[in-house]
């Protein structure tokens, strides 16, 4: 009777224990990959806020960098674990589609791996929870977008409020009385009337220059070069009612297809080689003085020398400004700033090809010297920033926020709708969330519930990054949304809990959106990960 029990028993405990490994893999997995993001999302966690703390980071190549934007942060880590490559990758598309609230979208997937890591661990299975967080997620843009203050772009105090409240969380905050404005002015320029929706922020050039500080930062209606006029054979460096040529071809004397050299045996041929180079370049000139142009732009070569010493000095005795070495790149911008054509031939030289302006000259700033063209006719919608600094890190980091600034009024562009800040819209999707499990039934309700209380994460930081005590203010915080106030949130100045709209703290619609639903998609997308493949 014995011996058949004795038979059966080591099957099943042998099918047992086979499905049980093989679960735990999935689980260890699942845990390894939720970890290592909750990781990456706490390293910058505490550089949230206009209280947050800065980053250091210094590179491999020894240079230095001090910021406080997300995705830069996360852009220069040095991140393996591939599941924790999926939060950079989050922070970055957050960049693209808002510009700002990097540190925040990855802080709210943080909190929402942590949530998950709990409920996997009650047993609930991984798809139920994906779909239960798909829910919320929709469910939390409609009352964001239920909770949001259209905005004009006419109303030019609430966009730079927006601006302002963008730079408040940076290194340069002291001076977004004097970015926000810029950013504003900047953006407003370059929208295209006939498609009012869309913005290209390449229209906005920013020039840093070394030197003076923050406060001389300023904004140029025409260009600005980050380079000295060529001032090797006495040319003007001021020239009043400009015609300005922008060219892609050489004014030196050709040069042979192939490396050839060419012996040449006796004086008369030298000189007459020499003579040739001269009358080659005379008639180039002739031909840009006969159409009226006295300033030439003139596109880096990789052929050959641009210009030559000789060139140079027959355009200053023509009375032309030269402005040589111009990157490939700021030539599009440059011709639809100066309404111009580049011309790539001398053969097509010609007077319509030209751009008109009042002024350009060489300024001197700080210990170097810039190129600036003012009053264009028919100026292009574009703009150019002149960004100063004390020193490189100011100066970067200037340029990171003032591009953030820039974004977010992009945003409104594209978005016309304001809400508050302060961590005021997430204890308000908080509420509303966990009133909404309240209704539904089963894991799903359990799950949303979660949600709601992963959310509570942004307020928690905010108060925690500015030394106040974080149960306390968010306990109080859900008090007064629990009473009706919509808008009240961290006032971290004054360490209290105020009505935020009031306090100008206000930020678009689409960064909080945008937010939410880009973490929601990438911590879906961990959980559905349930084992990794290494393929050499």
């Amino acid at each position: 009777m014995a011996s058949p029990a004795v038979q059966v028993a080591p099957r099943a405990v042998s099918s047992k224990t086979e499905s049980y490994v093989d679960n735990k893999r999935k689980d260890d997995i699942r845990m390894s990959n939720i970890t290592s993001a909750r990781s990456v999302a706490d390293a910058v966690r505490t550089s949230l806020g206009p209280k947050g703390m800065d980053k250091m980071i210094s590179t491999a190549s020894g240079e230095v960098i001090i910021t406080n934007d997300g995705a830069t942060i996360l852009n220069k880590m040095e991140v393996l674990q591939p599941a924790a490559k999926m939060l950079v990758e989050l922070s970055k598309s957050q960049d693209v589609v808002a510009g700002d609230g990097t540190t925040t979208v990855v802080v709210i997937a943080g909190a929402l791996l942590k949530q998950c890591q709990t409920l996997l661990h009650s047993g609930i299975h991984p798809t139920l929870v994906s779909d239960s967080l798909h829910k919320a997620s929709l469910k939390a843009v409609e009352i964001l977008a239920a909770m949001a203050v259209p905005v004009e772009l006419s109303d030019r105090d609430s966009l730079v409020k927006s601006a302002s409240t963008s730079l408040n969380s940076k290194v340069v905050s002291q001076y977004s009385s004097l970015l926000a404005p810029i950013a504003v002015d900047s953006v407003l320029s370059v929208v295209d009337p006939h498609k009012p929706d869309l913005v290209d922020l390449r229209d906005v050039k920013i020039v840093k220059k070394l030197g003076g500080t923050v406060d001389d930062t300023e904004l140029v209606k025409g260009l600005v070069f980050d380079k000295k006029v060529s001032h090797s054979a006495g040319g003007p460096t001021r020239v009043e009612n400009a015609k300005i040529a922008v060219i892609q071809f050489q004014i030196s004397p050709p040069k042979t297809d192939i490396e050839q050299s060419i012996v040449v045996s006796d004086y008369t041929q030298m000189d007459r080689i020499l003579k040739e180079e001269r009358n080659y370049i005379l008639s180039m000139i002739k031909k840009i003085k006969a159409t009226g142009c006295n300033v030439l732009l003139i596109q880096k070569s990789i052929l050959r020398d641009a210009v030559t010493d000789l060139s140079l000095h027959y355009l200053a005795k023509a009375k032309i400004l030269v402005v040589k070495d111009v990157e490939r790149d700021d030539i599009e911008f440059i011709t639809k700033t100066l309404n111009c054509l580049p011309i790539s031939n001398i053969e097509h030289f010609r007077a319509e090809k030209l751009g008109y302006a009042d002024l350009v000259e060489e300024v001197s700033i700080g210990d170097g010297k810039v190129v600036k063209i003012t009053g264009i006719k028919d100026v292009g919608r574009t703009t150019t920033v002149l960004v100063r600094g004390s020193n490189q890190l100011v100066l970067d980091e200037a340029e990171r926020s003032l591009h953030d600034a820039l974004c977010v009024v992009r945003c409104l562009v594209n978005k016309k709708f304001l809400i508050a800040g302060g961590g005021a819209p997430e204890i308000e999707l908080s509420r509303q969330l966990g009133a909404w499990a309240k209704v539904l039934q089963g894991m799903e309700s359990y799950c949303i519930r979660s949600f709601a209380e992963a959310l509570e994460v942004i307020p928690y930081t905010l108060a925690e990054n500015a030394g106040l005590n974080p149960i306390a203010i968010v306990t109080e915080l859900r008090n007064r949304h629990a009473q009706g106030e919509i808008n009240a949130g961290i006032n971290v100045r004054k360490g209290q809990i105020t009505n935020i709209l009031e306090e100008n703290v206000v930020q678009p619609l689409l960064v909080s959106t945008s937010a939410i639903t880009l973490a929601t998609e990438c911590v879906r997308m961990i959980l559905k990960i349930d084992d990794i493949v290494t393929v050499r």
